[in-house]
């Protein structure tokens, strides 16, 4: 039976995480923060939108892709752990709890990153439910997505973009990598193992590609109306380090427009994925539903 509710996605999502944890063979002073930061709460969006694509065809499909949407959270977790470093953010609060450095010690947060960074790979290699041309595939991918001219390329924009003033064709080329590559990724490896026609794969990836920009607008504002209530960092990092966000740029109006356009835009793709595949993919306006600004 195919689910059509995103809680139900999610169940799905943490069982398949719970038991690749229970499978890594790690000590367990480095099993803690990487759990720790794994199981921190979080609307697991990308994994999410990985699994809703392919189950929206089957669910043998979604099942094909719950590892691979583990491997995602893998990445994104890492990446969050070192965003929030001193070095880089110096967040104390993720989702207002302890960020992993702040609970137990810069080193050891640094070095949780860099195992699950690593370990994400492994997961996708071992993948007993993917075709080997499947896995080389995903694989380039996802390095690509997260590596040096993907999510860490647009985390060093945004720092270079500290205390500068850049241009609006600027701002969307930094979260086109920092924040929209992983989303890309999870809308084209859904592709990739579902077998979709290249056409179908586009629409998804332009989906991905949208979507990542309206996360980003939509995070930005909320920065702004209510960070400390919102966002569960106590206060916004980025106007304390003084970085260029979309309100920052346009004013809170004008985002709050580009934001609507943005959010039509990816509608129109989600009817023309519906239409060329013939498979129903209105599961993808929820996702829309995260970037409600009340």
């Amino acid at each position: 039976m195919i689910k059509q509710d995103l809680n139900d996605l999610r169940n799905v999502f943490e069982t398949e995480l719970d038991k690749h944890i229970r499978l890594l063979q790690t000590p367990i002073e480095m099993l803690k923060p990487m759990i720790y930061s794994l199981k921190g709460g979080g609307k697991r969006l990308r994994p999410l939108l990985l699994l809703a694509i392919l189950n929206a065809e089957s669910e043998k499909h979604m099942k094909k892709g719950a590892t691979t949407a583990v491997a995602l959270e893998f990445i994104h977790t890492y990446s969050l752990i070192h965003d929030d470093l001193p070095a880089m953010d110096n967040d104390d609060l993720r989702r207002g709890q302890p960020t992993a450095h702040i609970k137990f010690d810069e080193a050891t947060a640094i070095l949780a990153g860099d195992a699950l960074l690593t370990d994400a790979f492994s997961l996708i290699s071992d993948d007993s439910k993917l075709k080997s041309k499947q896995k080389v595939k995903i694989i380039s991918l996802l390095s690509s997505s997260a590596g040096s001219h993907g999510m860490v390329a647009g985390q060093l924009g945004d720092m270079q973009a500290e205390n500068k003033e850049i241009t609006l064709e600027e701002l969307n080329r930094i979260h086109e990598f920092k924040t929209g590559k992983l989303f890309t990724f999870a809308t084209q490896a859904a592709a990739i193992i579902g077998e979709y026609s290249p056409e179908v794969e586009e629409l998804l990836v332009n989906f991905g590609e949208t979507f990542g920009v309206l996360y980003q607008i939509h995070n930005d504002l909320l920065d702004v109306i209510d960070d400390s209530t919102l966002s569960g960092k106590g206060h916004s990092s980025d106007e304390f380090n003084k970085k260029s966000t979309y309100p920052n740029l346009l004013g809170l109006e004008e985002s709050k427009e580009v934001l609507g356009q943005e959010r039509e835009k990816a509608e129109k793709i989600i009817e023309k994925i519906t239409k060329l595949s013939g498979t129903d993919y209105s599961i993808l306006n929820k996702f829309l539903s995260f970037t409600d600004i009340d």
